[in-house]
């Protein structure tokens, strides 16, 4: 090949290139961004109103079906589905996979802005699912017992510090008491004075102004005219004067109370039992989280020491840190790579022999991977355990065209040639093969542009980086390897190349260059003499090993030939009875990553207090913080934590522990500090909890059921009857239905014909009702660049019960007040607690999470317990969740699988020019089952995404060794050798490559395989998939391709 020419010509040329490889691989690793997986962006929308004071029914009604009605016709949207409860609306768009988002949310959006929503209804909130937009680091502050102040402190020291950071997009302060200005209002004075509340809500706005008067000149001065008024404290509101057409003034103090307070608290956090202000960081798009990290780690320490100076008991804790986990797995990935490439080096080193030919592969390494590095950043693919995990899966291949091209020269040499022709001729003889396998490796990753799925997010950046590694390493056995073979081995009896005759400076890269060889070729050589006497016994013992294997392969070989249809018979047979082990893999859509922490979701019954919600909580962290190897416990009352850049449920009624366990963290540890605190909530019988870790794959519970129907009743009935069936399912933990328990609800009923004698408007006093029970926003009161709001409402006295409800004056006729008893009647009742909605129907949604079970055996399960169930007419179920999910995956893998073969062999087919040898090859694709089932059931590993996508993989890589035996048979068959001997004798030749390229790939991933460290849930299933592929399907190919070969090719 040309290529190969230019190489052993151009020393220096190919050096330079080498070097810039290296150098701009260098660079490029510096500024990669490091992150702990890709950017896995869900296609999926949420629309979230916030209607205050509003329960289920009426948020059903007036928000979640208008605003499903907007949404769900936008182009591309494949599912709506909704969740009412008392305040808020959530209708969730889910998008068919490859949906352009950025465009999705901009029609949804638009649909929204045309909506028509309760006046009272706060403009929809826009929410998209997306790992990234989690908080890269929550902190916790607390010590300070005036929550008011600590709420001020996190504000004003705090947020503003971390914000300046570079990096940093958004800091959020939640948690403490948020001051507010409150104006309670006397209900009997008022209706004593002939007043109403929004009299005195008008006033205070008409009283707090600011606004310009213009300019204004005066000689050769110009002013500007400024109207101040603003209210400054709130002592500035008591003298305003609210009324005096009845000739007396009644100012603000004759009539209310104003104070300064908080507004009403909707969370309440604690850290270890104090409570405290959540502080939580947010980083910009693209930026490297571990800097980012580190550089709010570095704010922090003189930060810490300045809130001292404003109280000494004050402290910043460190909840949760991307960062913390992000650095463990890389560096675990980078180790294991590191250990594989040296296991691989040393495997060569037992096949060659040879310290000076082991240095040229040695060489070729290090280039490959730095290289890669240079396109990854180009194609903007950051530092993850997923693309680091394709550079180690690379490393085992990235050998294996060096392997091959340098046994070839070698075995030239070994025939009498120079090094120059040997490499030359070597590598030209091979580099048909070597482009073939290494075409075969990479084409099995073009049917990524079909999987759907997390499959398809996860998949992407590890395809592109063992492409990219592929491809690099065949330009370096291609070019690096021929030019430093052809140099290396130094010999009297060879020719050198005459040089042209060059100035002075002309020949400083070349003699650079030349230099270069020479030291890498002394010490070689030194190395080799130096470690000669340790590594020659077994060196001696391993070629005796070899002599062994050689000999029983070719007996082997030469009775499977004999009896072909026999062994062929026989590997089908082993195939077939190693299919019987899938179903009892059992199946998972992605394996759950064990970071050291995990989350508790409570809830209470529906219209618990927030402050029983958190006495409850309080008891439960303090029995789990006592806990062995539990290192910290944060609690949150009012919310659920944020997910995925969707922020968590507020209610009262719900809370959630997030405890961080000691290291070294393992999955069995996690598994019984959870079992621990189940034990202790179980004793709570109006406790419901659900136990979660941190993900980044999805946002559903494994377990998702739909009851679909109307009558919420008799859903909850249904929904009940599944609960007590899946209770008795083996591996079923956290069981909840959506329809568990009601919110108790204060109806007000108004008499119509009331109303109309009394010549009010029913809207009015509804109106009037909110305003004086929840309260209403009349201004602010601005101090330095803080907005504190004025609350108007009605005082406490009159509204602490159903009766001070009964007495709110409600209208205004004269001095005649006409409380809410003349007008209506208040009933006490319970209604539903949340109404959820699927495509337009109403359904009650059963979860639960798993415990020592696939996801695919209890969904079967569940499927039976479902038939069981006698659905009414118009009723009907179906099983959603991370199973759907699961499906959505296989489903687009399965095709993908299928497509990789096909191209495989199209690939082969272009290269031998033929139909029926490809055909003969692709044999040792359903061989590497054989393994690769064995592997997973000896180890225990479920089926999932990750395991498929090292059977796509593996389909690529096994075909490599038939390739390389076929592409030799057919060459010497040429040459006139008949089949058998061509096959006996390719087997022979080709047997120590074989091997060498299959101990290379299994070693280089065996770190991977044993490992234990952070993220490797990810990377063993992968790896065990292709080591027992490989090496099944390596021991059959050397045995049943040559007998499929003799029975489908005819020709003698």
């Amino acid at each position: 090949m040309k290529v190969i020419e230019f190489a052993t010509h151009r020393p220096v040329s190919v050096f330079i290139f080498a070097v810039a490889a290296i150098v701009f691989g260098v660079v490029a690793f510096q500024n990669l961004a490091t992150d702990l997986l890709p950017d896995i962006t869900y296609p999926s929308l949420t629309v979230r109103t916030t209607y205050e004071g509003a329960a289920p029914a009426e948020i059903e009604s007036l928000i979640a079906r208008p605003v499903e009605n907007a949404v769900g016709v936008v182009n591309n949207v494949v599912r709506v589905i909704s969740s009412s409860r008392a305040d808020v609306s959530e209708v969730t768009l889910e998008f068919a996979w490859g949906t352009n988002m950025d465009l999705a949310a901009l029609d949804v959006r638009e649909r929204l802005d045309l909506l028509r929503l309760p006046a009272d209804a706060e403009r929809p909130l826009l929410l998209r699912y997306d790992p990234s937009l989690d908080p890269i680091i929550r902190l916790g502050m607390y010590g300070e017992r005036d929550l008011v102040r600590l709420r001020l402190l996190a504000e004003e020291q705090v947020k503003r510090t971390l914000e300046r950071v570079e990096g940093v997009a958004a800091v959020v302060v939640a948690g403490g008491l948020e001051e507010e200005i409150q104006v309670e209002l006397d209900e009997r004075q008022l209706a004593n004075l002939g007043l109403d509340a929004d009299r005195v809500l008008n006033r205070l706005a008409q009283e707090n102004i600011n606004v310009t008067g213009g300019r204004l000149k005066e000689g050769q001065t110009e002013f500007l005219v400024r109207t101040i008024n603003e209210f400054v404290r709130p002592e500035d509101m008591l003298p305003i004067v609210i009324d005096s057409s009845r000739g007396a003034i009644v100012r603000l103090a004759d009539v209310a109370t104003v104070r300064r307070g908080h507004k009403d608290r909707e969370l309440i956090t604690r850290i270890d039992g104090q409570e405290s202000v959540e502080v939580a960081v947010y980083k910009e798009g693209g930026t490297n989280t571990a800097q980012v990290s580190d550089q709010v780690r570095v704010a922090l320490a003189p930060l810490e020491e300045t809130l001292r100076e404003f109280d000494p008991n004050l402290r910043l804790a460190m909840i949760t840190d991307q960062a913390r986990y992000i650095r463990q797995s890389v560096s675990e990935v980078l180790r294991t790579a590191l250990y594989g490439g040296v296991l691989a080096i040393l495997v060569l080193f037992l096949f060659l022999r040879s310290w000076k030919t082991t240095s040229i592969i040695g060489i070729a390494i290090p280039i490959s991977v730095v290289a890669t590095f240079f396109l990854m950043y180009v194609f903007g693919i950051s530092l993850n355990i997923m693309s680091l995990g394709g550079l180690t899966l690379g490393i085992g291949l990235l050998v294996d065209n060096s392997i091959v091209v340098l046994e070839a020269i070698q075995r030239k040499r070994d025939q009498g040639l120079d090094d120059l022709s040997a490499a030359r001729e070597g590598a030209g003889g091979v580099s048909r093969a070597v482009i073939a396998s290494t075409l075969t490796t990479i084409c099995v990753f073009v049917p990524i542009v079909f999987v759907e799925g997390v499959a398809g997010q996860l998949f992407g950046d590890q395809a592109l980086t063992v492409t990219f590694s592929l491809v690099v390493s065949l330009i370096v056995a291609l070019t690096v390897i021929p030019m430093l073979a052809s140099r290396s081995f130094g010999s009297a009896r060879n020719p050198q190349p005459t040089e042209p005759s060059r100035s002075a400076i002309a020949r400083i890269p070349y003699s650079f260059s030349v230099l270069l060889v020479k030291i890498v070729k002394t010490a070689g050589t030194g190395v080799a003499r130096l470690i000669g006497a340790v590594t020659a016994p077994p060196l001696a013992a391993f070629q005796k090993l070899f002599v062994v294997i050689e000999q029983v392969y070719d007996r082997l070989l030469a009775s499977v030939l004999r009896w072909r249809w026999l062994t062929v018979v026989a590997a089908f047979g082993l195939l077939a009875t190693s299919l019987m082990l899938f179903p009892r893999l059992g199946r998972e859509l992605v394996p759950e990553l064990v970071q050291g922490e995990f989350y508790v979701d409570l809830e209470l019954p529906p219209g618990t207090h927030l402050d029983v919600t958190q006495r409850r909580l309080d008891a439960i962290e303090k029995h789990t913080a006592a806990m062995d190897g539990v290192v910290m416990v944060y609690g949150i009352a009012g919310t659920s934590n944020e997910q995925g850049g969707v922020a968590g449920e507020l209610r009262e009624n719900v809370a959630q522990l997030t405890v961080t366990l000691a290291e070294p963290v393992s999955r069995e540890r996690e598994d019984r500090r959870m079992d621990d605190i189940r034990q202790r909530l179980d004793v709570e019988d109006d406790l419901d909890y659900r136990f979660s870790r941190p993900t980044y794959f999805s946002f559903r519970t494994p377990i998702e059921v739909e009851i679909r129907g109307y009558n919420l009743k008799l859903l909850e009935r249904l929904s009940s009857a599944l609960t007590t069936r899946m209770a008795a399912i083996e591996g079923l933990t956290d069981i909840e239905a959506s329809t568990e328990g009601g919110n108790p609800e204060l109806q007000i009923r108004f008499d119509r014909e009331r109303l109309a004698q009394l010549g009010l408007a029913l809207s009015d006093i509804a109106a009037t009702v909110r305003s004086k029970v929840q309260g209403t926003v009349a201004t602010d009161i601005h101090r330095e660049d803080r907005q504190i709001d004025i609350r108007l409402r009605a005082d406490e006295p009159f509204r602490d019960s159903v009766q001070d409800l009964l007495q709110l004056t409600v209208h205004q006729q004269g001095k005649t007040a006409i409380p809410l008893s003349a007008v209506a009647d208040v009933e006490e009742v319970e209604g539903p607690a949340e109404i959820r909605r699927a495509e337009g129907e109403r359904v009650a949604l059963v979860t639960a999470n798993l415990a020592g079970r696939d996801l695919g055996a209890v969904s079967e399960e569940i499927t039976t317990a479902l038939e069981s169930i006698q659905m009414p007419p118009g009723y009907d179920w179906r099983i959603g969740g991370q199973r759907q999910e699961m499906e959505t995956s296989f489903d687009s893998m399965r095709l993908a699988i299928l497509l990789a073969v096909f191209m495989v062999y199209l690939v082969m087919a272009s290269q031998f020019e033929s139909l029926l040898h490809p055909f003969v090859i692709l044999f040792s694709v359903p061989l590497a089952l054989i393994g690769l089932l064995g592997t997973l059931w000896v180890f225990s590993v479920t089926v999932s995404i990750v395991v498929l996508i090292g059977a796509i993989l593996l389909a690529g890589i096994v075909v490599n060794n038939a390739i390389i035996l076929i592409d030799y048979t057919n060459q010497l068959r040429r040459r006139g050798a008949r089949k058998i001997d061509a096959l006996k004798q390719a087997g022979r030749v080709r047997l120590r490559p074989i091997l060498m390229t299959t101990a290379t790939t299994v070693l280089g991933l065996l770190p991977m395989a044993i490992g234990a460290g952070a993220g490797n849930e990810l990377r063993r299933p992968m790896a065990l998939t292709v080591i027992g592929g490989l090496i099944a399907s390596t021991a059959l190919t050397l045995l049943l391709i040559p007998a499929v070969y003799s029975i489908v090719d005819r020709r003698d």
